[in-house]
């Protein structure tokens, strides 16, 4: 009988260590809608400043694979004929301007995408919270991208001209149609650098927020710490 009341103690004191344990690992579950948002937000802002601001420095779309903006398929022809005979390095700055331009719009429209990480609902929090890996930046995605789209075409416009590649794609493009047997091709540049800039935002914003989701030590605040928490106690 005896070692039977240890054997239980012992059992019973293990249990307790093993809860002490795992409510240290999901601390104050119980958090608020509003607490839920604050930290959505919070999430999504340190996804702005850590990775898109990335977007904004030299080379910032060029030298990052998940972002790099290529030709459009209509001008994939255009590149391919222009190295084909000879004319590699045209080819290579055609695609860095376009890069630099997406960078130059970032840098201009960041203010404005930060402004609408603000309007999350409380309403909406929980089911953004308890979603898929990149739920938060999927909903910022459907209630932003045309407002969004609106700012920033016109600061792509703009920063087109400032970089030079309406000039250069001007210039490449007369040769490509100067060239025998090519079909004669004008594409909205700036429609299309639009477009990829807001691609390679929401691209860098779905990186953060899947590392804050999958990665304890990437909740470098108590509320991230608080609302994350609550998401790992669903799994």
């Amino acid at each position: 009988m005896k070692k039977l009341t240890l054997i239980f103690c012992v059992l019973l004191f293990s249990s307790c260590a093993e809860l002490q344990q795992i409510a240290s690992q999901y601390p104050q579950v119980g958090v608020s809608n509003t607490e839920i948002a604050s930290g959505l937000r919070q999430a999504l802002d340190m996804g702005i400043e850590k990775q898109v601001s990335k977007l904004t420095k030299e080379n910032g779309f060029y030298n990052n694979e998940l972002v790099r903006i290529t030709l459009p398929p209509e001008l994939q022809k255009v590149d391919k004929t222009l190295r084909d005979v000879g004319l590699d390095a045209l080819a290579d700055e055609g695609l860095k301007v376009l890069n630099r331009a997406a960078e130059e719009a970032v840098k201009e429209a960041t203010p404005i995408f930060v402004n609408a990480v603000k309007e999350i609902s409380f309403n909406d929090a929980r089911n953004i919270l308890l979603g898929q890996n990149n739920a938060a930046t999927l909903y910022l995605t459907n209630k932003t991208e045309k407002p969004l789209y609106n700012k920033f075409n016109p600061v792509v416009t703009n920063s087109l001209e400032k970089v030079g590649a309406t000039r250069v794609w001007n210039n490449i493009i007369t040769r490509y149609n100067n060239l025998p047997l090519t079909n004669k091709v004008n594409p909205d540049l700036a429609d299309y650098v639009t477009n990829r800039a807001l691609d390679g935002v929401y691209t860098m914003i779905a990186v953060e927020e899947k590392e804050i989701r999958e990665k304890v030590a990437a909740r470098s605040t108590q509320l991230l710490q608080r609302v994350f928490a609550l998401q790992d106690s669903q799994y």
